[in-house]
């Protein structure tokens, strides 16, 4: 009672924003659908961007080139912190380095709740680094053409993916940005 009305307006005011980018630049609509895939990692923004994506799916026309750059953007925030973990150990404690073993395993089914751990231990450093991972990951997916013929994301829906390797090339992408902007932030403070 006291939160779904406020989240439920700012879900639909979220969505009709969507809908008013689908007659400009794809280059900037890719830029807003990737930064609110990473922004809260399966929370309200997160599944604003993934049931518009959806919905043109089934649309009288369908664009799944919307939902090739979402499929492309859910991914890579997991992966991206399960990246870093990797390349710079040191930079991390154990049980960070443990959580990205995980944040790997649950980026390759699509899963953007992976990078939340991280994200709730340190969310000024993460969250600007994933965003821009994931919005890396939806650009790339936009200008390679990518389609997203199926309501998810990540490595597991390559085969139902148009463009298939420019849907890797993407998740590639977004993880390596991902990864490598964490570190640096990490180092620099």
């Amino acid at each position: 009672l006291v939160l779904g009305p406020p989240i439920a307006w700012v879900m639909g005011e979220l969505n009709h924003a969507l809908v008013n980018l689908q007659t400009g630049s794809a280059v900037l609509r890719a830029l807003v659908l990737g930064a609110m895939i990473a922004f809260d990692m399966g929370g309200p923004v997160n599944k604003t961007a993934f049931f518009f994506a959806s919905g043109l799916i089934t649309a009288p026309v369908p664009n799944y080139q919307v939902m090739g750059a979402v499929a492309a953007a859910i991914c890579t925030p997991p992966l991206g912190m399960g990246l870093a973990t990797l390349l710079s150990r040191r930079l991390w404690r154990e049980e960070e380095r443990e959580s990205g073993y995980a944040a790997l395993g649950m980026g390759m089914i699509g899963i953007t709740e992976g990078a939340i751990p991280f994200a709730a231990a340190d969310p000024l450093r993460v969250i600007p680094c994933i965003m821009l991972g994931s919005m890396t990951a939806s650009v790339v997916a936009m200008l390679g053409s990518v389609g997203g013929h199926a309501p998810h994301g990540g490595p597991i829906v390559i085969f139902v993916a148009d463009h298939k390797i420019m849907y890797a090339v993407a998740i590639i992408a977004g993880t390596v940005v991902t990864a490598l902007a964490v570190n640096l932030v990490k180092k620099a403070s």
